[in-house]
């Protein structure tokens, strides 16, 4: 299970999963600086520990970097509710409330899901990767 993204993570990974393509720090600076006031080495070094987390992949381009995603924000967001899923003692409870818990579109798009997965079977949809190396779950 990946360990939940922190406040700045996250800002961080939304910038780079939106983009789908890979980043510089400065282009992802100019972006935060839209919402909040931020160094330049505040988002250098997210981007660095994301890194050595396993969330992002990064190559040199002259004397910086450019990052990408190891994987999608669905991934992440897979992984996190099975693991809430996972730990409970009572997964169908759980289930049930997760379910009351869901808009009319939410419960729309989980039909749609379970129509596909019942289609193709689950192993040809989920996702490789989905998060972190399994040494830093």
């Amino acid at each position: 299970m990946p360990r939940r993204l922190g406040e700045l993570e996250d800002a961080v990974m939304t910038r780079v999963w939106q983009w789908n393509r890979p980043v510089t720090v400065r282009e992802v600076l100019e972006d935060l600086q839209q919402e909040r006031s931020i160094a330049y080495t505040t988002v250098m070094t997210v981007l660095d520990n994301l890194h050595q987390k396993g969330w992002v992949r990064r190559e040199a381009e002259g004397r910086a970097y450019r990052y990408e995603a190891v994987s999608t924000r669905a991934a992440y967001s897979a992984a996190l509710m099975n693991e809430a899923w996972s730990v409970s003692d009572n997964p169908a409870a759980a289930l049930v409330a997760f379910f009351g818990m869901m808009s009319q579109e939410q419960r729309q798009a989980l039909r749609d899901a379970m129509r596909v997965v019942q289609a193709v079977g689950p192993e040809e949809v989920s996702e490789p990767g989905a998060g972190p190396p399994e040494s830093e779950r």
